[in-house]
């Protein structure tokens, strides 16, 4: 049986702005931006959820809910820096440890209570090194696989540590509602519940099969899951998988020029990412957002790989043609890029137009490394 924690920094983003700011301790914080803006919370203080804020709510309805609250924009490079911080630490004493995102972390501490003594001990002892060294509250869930773990940091929030027992998954689960299993979104909940399943005891009630033929192959793990079954293996490397950016405009936009302008912005700052990690992608998504919500997201996978913005940016542009249908004004809009290949430069002996362009964008980001990202901007038409 394996011993899984997974360590959940407490409103994180919140945390470190309080590290930097002292005075905003007790208050109801929240990052996202301009509360006045069309962006969302990007996370909110505990302080400020007694109000209804949540993370991803529109930052105007979190305003609504809470006038009085301290709205910051985020300061991310510190963010960075102190997820960087606590994943050092932690690697001080786990054999194996998985960064699931800038504040998760699982580590495997199977065969290690001789080292480390009891499994409660030893995650207290770790709460409060993070805590006494880099100021950060956290949460840590123990159990049999990655599941079991991650939905235990959650049960004690702020500054809780759960353990469940080997062989009482089932029993802990039993009474949490559907929506407490990770990956299980409004849709799956409202399908859920339609059959009269409402709690994770209620999934088991059902034979594997019933979930196996409803569902397919999510029904499959979500069936495991509620019967305590989990991933047990950790991934050692975090790996990137997506670059993207998006932007939500001020106002509704109907022109399609400003539209396309921002587009091409976006896929440069997109490309230039791509190039500074020494990667070129296949796949390309563009994503956009009607005034009344409806998101629609269209992509395109491409041989060779590419990082050239030229590329890219008449690729996105092509799905926005065949996708933006509607008369509509757009709130939103995103490019992102995956599946990523490694770059590999190779000697030739005359340039080619492909070569030379490789070449142009390559001093353009060094041009932009130097200066700034506005320095230069690339044609890509």
């Amino acid at each position: 049986m394996r011993t899984i924690f997974h360590l959940d920094l407490d409103a994180f983003f919140v945390s470190v702005e309080r590290i930097l700011n002292p005075s905003l301790e007790g208050k109801p914080v929240i990052v996202g931006g301009d509360p006045h803006g069309r962006g969302v919370v990007a996370a909110c203080s505990y302080e400020a959820r007694r109000y209804g804020l949540h993370s991803a709510m529109p930052i105007r309805t979190a305003y609504k809910l809470c006038p009085h609250g301290i709205y910051l924009p985020g300061h991310y490079k510190e963010y960075t820096r102190y997820s960087a911080a606590v994943k050092n630490l932690l690697s001080s004493y786990a054999p194996v440890i998985e960064q699931a995102s800038v504040d998760e972390f699982f580590m495997d501490f199977t065969g290690c209570t001789k080292i480390y003594g009891p499994v409660l001990e030893f995650a207290s002892h770790l709460q409060k090194e993070i805590w006494e060294k880099l100021s950060l509250p956290c949460s840590i869930g123990i159990g049999s696989n990655k599941t079991i773990a991650k939905i235990g940091s959650d049960c004690l929030k702020p500054k809780g540590i759960t353990f469940i027992i080997p062989g009482m998954e089932k029993e802990f689960l039993a009474p949490m509602p559907v929506e407490t299993i990770p990956g299980v979104g409004q849709v799956t909940k409202r399908n859920l519940n339609s059959k009269s399943i409402y709690t994770i005891g209620d999934i088991t009630r059902w034979p594997h099969d019933y979930f196996s033929d409803v569902f397919g192959k999510v029904g499959t793990d979500l069936w495991r899951k509620a019967n305590g079954e989990g991933n047990e293996n950790l991934t050692v490397e975090y790996e990137q998988k997506s670059i993207s950016k998006e932007t939500t405009f001020d106002k509704d936009i109907l022109d399609n020029k400003v539209i396309e302008k921002i587009l091409f912005e976006l896929t440069g700052k997109v490309c230039q990412t791509l190039r500074n990690n020494n990667w070129q992608a296949s796949t390309i998504t563009l994503k956009f957002r009607y005034s009344d919500f409806q998101t629609i997201a269209r992509s395109k996978t491409i041989k060779p790989p590419t990082d050239d913005d030229k590329v890219v940016y008449n690729i996105a542009f092509g799905l926005m043609q065949k996708a933006y249908v509607r008369k509509t004004a757009v709130r939103l809009i995103g490019i992102g890029v995956s599946k990523f290949n490694e770059f590999s430069e190779q000697e030739v002996l005359f340039e080619d137009a492909e070569t030379k362009r490789k070449n142009l964008l390559r001093a353009v980001d060094l041009l932009r490394k130097k200066f700034n990202y506005q320095i230069i901007n690339v044609g890509v038409k």
